[in-house]
């Protein structure tokens, strides 16, 4: 199948400038609450990551919620702590195997 493809056909990507002081609060308060949740997780990770596998994990309100899908996990982090706009997602691979993460671009040389 050859397809030819028009400009138009291309993704578009628009930045905008943000400086209305309640927006830019709101987003550093969920900065702020992610920060918050991410911290919380590295602490007890030795504790979550072995008793979590398989499963969907959520950090709202520096607490775990786990879930057999990530809807069900954030569904119980949100109605736990709906002012909480920095939670956390991950899911918890069931086995626990060496994982190579690499640069997928052009090295320089």
């Amino acid at each position: 199948m050859n397809r030819s493809f028009r400009i138009h056909d291309r993704p578009t990507v628009q930045i905008d400038l943000v400086t209305d002081p309640l927006e830019l609060a709101k987003s550093h308060q969920q900065d702020q609450q992610f920060d918050r949740n991410s911290d919380w997780l590295e602490a007890h990770a030795a504790d979550v990551y072995p008793t979590c596998r398989g499963k969907h994990i959520c950090v709202a309100g520096e607490t775990l919620f786990v879930g057999d899908t990530a809807e069900e996990a954030l569904q119980l982090a949100h109605t736990a702590h709906p002012d909480d706009q920095g939670s956390l997602l991950r899911y918890i691979p069931s086995k626990k195997v060496p994982r190579v993460y690499a640069h997928q671009g052009h090295l320089a040389k």
